[in-house]
């Protein structure tokens, strides 16, 4: 009985995994205003141990490449927590006329309660 169960829970999770496009691994990068305040934040998404991770670089904020807590993609959404600085992204993922690579990811960068709008663009790196 034990066994089955597991099985059934296993068979579960599975259908809940998704690929990760080859295009969304590598950093995106667009301008972040907040306030008077105008500079660049990146992502860089990875996989390692076929876990999904992003990393923040923001030279504004004087970050280098932070690990993010989580980082998910469900469907064309992407999902990005960094609590240590009380911050979450959420965007949708944009695909070229081809269906196959992300041109863009609209979203929102939410922190300390203010949500403001951001575009990220593919970058081979992030600036600083």
């Amino acid at each position: 009985m034990l066994a089955l169960l597991t099985a059934a829970v296993l068979s579960s999770l599975g259908s809940h995994a998704q690929e990760i496009p080859e295009s969304l691994l590598g950093s995106f990068e667009g301008p972040l205003v907040i306030g008077r305040d105008n500079m660049n934040l990146a992502f860089t998404f990875s996989l390692r141990d076929s876990e999904f991770r992003a990393a923040l670089t923001s030279g504004g904020m004087g970050i280098y490449g932070m690990p993010a807590a989580s980082a998910e993609l469900n469907g064309m959404n992407v999902r990005v927590s960094i609590p240590r600085l009380d911050a979450e992204f959420t965007g949708t993922l944009r695909l070229d006329e081809s269906g196959e690579n992300i041109i863009r990811i609209d979203g929102d960068w939410f922190q300390y309660a203010e949500m403001v709008p951001v575009v990220l663009r593919p970058v081979d790196e992030p600036s600083f």
